[in-house]
């Protein structure tokens, strides 16, 4: 004859095999909270100015190469997955891309890539990388004018479709174009509450601040910084004056110098173009699999822990035999499910590797090469913003010699570029 077990423990039981149901509920739970957002690959244009800008409303835009944000620290690279090369070559594709997409809208003056900020334009573009790979990226950027006035400081962030790498999308549809297109509607949205006179502003104290680079105590008196990285016209120069049409010269000699940098850029882009955007498309899926691998290996512990410490309150609570079994089934159970979220945490370990070799193998064809500049070879890793400071020694030297002066003994010495630190209004 069986004997039947007590309603006490018969109902201990059913609680239980409810809290063993309910931990596996939560694995599945956590286990699909993988993101299942809709991707697509956004190819509309940005927007455009409502009205015909004249020339003398077009502000003229200075992206200068991104932060890469690369840690010092190895194993922090390693747990990011940042490939140092990479990050190098992104740092100055993003501004090379964005150039494109905002002089494409016809809204603005010039639009160049700048090795670093400078008073030569109106307004400043500036960023940093904070994440970036084939499935995700998101940076921070700065947006301020000749003035100080910060337009504003801002993060964007997109997922990437797996459709944005495949052969048929052309090479000005980016796999985060909506960044590229977020960022160029707010400069938009910000530029057309200024008025005319606002522009004339900029435009007017990016040249005399420009001017005062070349020589203070001419033009000293002309703009001054009323506030921290505020700057305002005292007064201005008569049209006919032989110093400012110096500086207006040396300036377009500043522009043709860019100028030729961009050229570089192109061709930079162009080269890279095809190794960036496979390593992309690989490690797309990578990025993918290595989130999912990591979701459910959090899944995993945290059912784990719980079924454990079910199981251990259940043989706390009582010594009766079959209370006891049922926790050493759930503490068995618990070991099981954190010894799987081990083995799932060492393939994402694997699959993180695989995103790191597919970044090595990306840095052998990205490494920037060697270009011929103003007779000199020069790379445009760190050597291109030595080269814009000579240049700018040079073009100050060329200045006092056109005015038959002796160049003060600081030309000879470092160019130290302009800051541009973000005041905390934003309005215009």
């Amino acid at each position: 004859m069986i004997k039947q077990q007590p309603r006490y423990q018969q109902a201990h039981w059913r609680s239980c095999m409810h809290q063993w149901l309910g931990t596996m509920a939560l694995i599945g739970l956590l286990s699909g909270c993988v993101s299942q957002t809709t991707r697509v690959v956004d190819m509309t244009p940005p927007d455009q100015s409502a009205r015909y800008l004249e020339e003398s409303e077009l502000l003229d835009v200075g992206i200068s190469v991104f932060d890469e944000n690369v840690p010092d620290d190895y194993d922090q690279r390693i747990e990011e997955m940042i490939m140092p090369e990479v990050r190098r070559a992104e740092s100055q594709y993003i501004p090379y891309f964005a150039k494109n997409l905002l002089q494409s809208t016809g809204n603005w003056g010039a639009v160049r890539v700048v090795p670093r900020p400078t008073h030569a334009v109106d307004v400043i573009v500036s960023g940093k990388i904070l994440r970036s790979n084939g499935e995700s990226m998101a940076l921070e950027v700065t947006v301020q004018d000749a003035t100080g006035q910060l337009w504003f400081r801002k993060e964007y962030e997109a997922l990437a479709s797996k459709y944005a790498y495949e052969q048929d999308i052309p090479q000005n549809i980016d796999a985060f174009q909506a960044v590229y297109k977020a960022l160029a509607n707010d400069m938009l949205a910000y530029r057309e509450r200024l008025t005319t006179e606002d522009i004339q502003r900029i435009r007017g104290t990016a040249e005399l601040k420009f001017a005062r680079d070349f020589s203070t105590d001419a033009f000293a008196d002309h703009v001054q910084e009323v506030a921290p990285n505020q700057f305002e016209i005292m007064r201005l120069p008569a049209d006919n004056d032989p110093m400012l049409a110096r500086v207006r010269k040396i300036r377009e000699r500043e522009y043709l110098f860019i100028d030729t940098l961009d050229e570089y850029y192109t061709n930079f882009h162009r080269q890279m173009y095809p190794a960036y955007q496979d390593w992309r498309s690989a490690s797309y899926e990578q990025a993918i699999a290595y989130q999912e691998l990591k979701n459910q290996s959090t899944a995993r512990a945290i059912g784990g822990t719980m079924a454990i410490i079910g199981g251990v309150a259940a043989m706390y609570e009582s010594s009766d035999a079959y209370v006891d079994a049922s926790g050493i089934v759930g503490v068995i159970a618990g070991a099981t499910l954190i010894k799987s979220a081990v083995q799932k945490r060492n393939e994402a370990e694997q699959q993180a590797e695989r995103l790191r070799e597919l970044g090595s193998a990306a840095e052998a064809e990205l490494v920037p090469t060697t270009i011929e500049l103003e007779n000199q070879t020069l790379r445009l890793q760190g050597n291109v913003e030595e080269q814009y400071g000579e240049l700018r020694k040079i073009l100050r030297r060329l200045y006092f010699e056109d005015m038959g002066l002796e160049p003060p003994t600081e030309v000879a010495e470092s160019e130290t570029p302009p800051s541009f630190p973000a005041p905390a209004a934003a309005s215009p």
